[in-house]
């Protein structure tokens, strides 16, 4: 079970506020919350606000105990903002309040990270904020953001966008993993999957994932080849092929390669790579063990093909990586300057 004691020796924690646009999609605000008010244990500090005054009515009878103004968004070094049920026509960004929006957009200059989940995204583009940016929504809105927005470069094939200080997700579950994907940018791998562990979520999807779109799927299948993804997971040391895990399967190398694709939107050994760089990546943030060790460890072999995969796939090399991210947690341990 996941401990949900704040850690010891935390001075100052990352200050994250959850803005509310009107209407909100619960289930974003839950998943957030969840991550990075529950699931990481006490390293941000999370507050949640919306642009009205008093509680906040989402639905026709009910109530949301969301009492805090936007002076939520002035002092955080995160905003997130979760999807919005509202009509999203060519009215939209006239309903949203422009005090919502001026807020964002002062965030947003003074340097916070601002991220949306699914219809969110709507929201920062009504705010002026991904206006050139690549970004992405809910693959039933992508046609619409283009059509409202066409400033944005939309991504309809993807589950999350990452822009450094702008991050946007797709639909529903697509917001757990761009929240775990901002976890693990704080704080590391090892928090990351134990938080997707006490969620009972699967292995964290990189935003290069297909959105699944229902359109050509063929047939419902009785299984899925989820107990085979795990078995690659306890043997990544290993030099795994694709025949191997066709076999592992039950399956011929090309239905297994078609079945894959269609579960993951990305084809095995693509998968096996980036499975295998995360598994060095939370090497190198828990542990001094050289690289040559690293590489064996992880699957690759070698230091020499280690560091090709991970400059390729991070713009840098692994000790690199290692000193940045140390340097990193040195620098949030420290008292803020607020």
């Amino acid at each position: 079970m996941l401990d949900l004691t704040p850690v010891d020796g935390l001075v100052s924690r990352h200050a994250l506020t959850i803005l509310l646009p009107p209407h909100p999609v619960l289930f974003e605000f839950a998943a957030a919350f969840s991550v990075f008010a529950i699931g990481a244990r006490g390293r941000y500090l999370v507050r949640s606000c919306h642009a009205g005054r008093g509680p906040l009515r989402p639905h026709e009878g009910m109530t949301l105990g969301v009492e805090e103004g936007l002076a939520a968004v002035e002092t955080a070094q995160t905003v997130v903002v979760p999807g919005t049920m509202a009509d999203l026509d060519r009215g939209f960004a006239d309903g949203l309040p422009g005090e919502l929006l001026a807020a964002l957009r002062r965030a947003h200059a003074r340097g916070c990270r601002i991220a949306a989940l699914c219809t969110g995204s709507f929201v920062l583009a009504a705010a002026g904020l991904l206006d050139g940016r690549r970004a992405t929504t809910h693959w039933k809105c992508v046609d619409g953001m283009a059509a409202l927005f066409p400033g944005v470069r939309v991504d309809p094939d993807v589950l999350y966008v990452d822009e450094g200080d702008i991050l946007t997700a797709a639909g529903v579950t697509a917001g757990i993993d761009l929240c775990l994907h901002m976890v693990r940018r704080d704080f590391g791998q090892a928090l990351a999957n134990e938080i997707a562990r006490h969620m009972v979520f699967g292995p964290h999807r990189g935003g290069e994932y297909a959105q699944q779109i229902p359109c050509a799927l063929g047939p419902a299948r009785s299984c899925s080849l989820e107990p085979t993804r795990r078995w690659v997971l306890e043997h990544l040391a290993r030099p795994l092929t694709v025949a191997q895990m066709a076999a592992h399967a039950c399956l011929s190398v090309r239905a297994f390669t078609r079945r894959f694709h269609d579960e993951t939107g990305c084809p095995p050994l693509r998968w096996l790579a980036v499975q295998r760089l995360r598994l060095a990546r939370q090497v190198l943030e828990t542990s001094d063990l050289m690289v040559e060790e690293v590489a064996l460890r992880c699957g690759f072999g070698s230091a020499l093909t280690l560091r090709k995969h991970f400059r390729r796939h991070f713009d840098a090399t692994p000790q690199a990586y290692r000193r940045a991210f140390h340097a990193q947690r040195r620098r949030r341990a420290l008292p803020s300057a607020a």
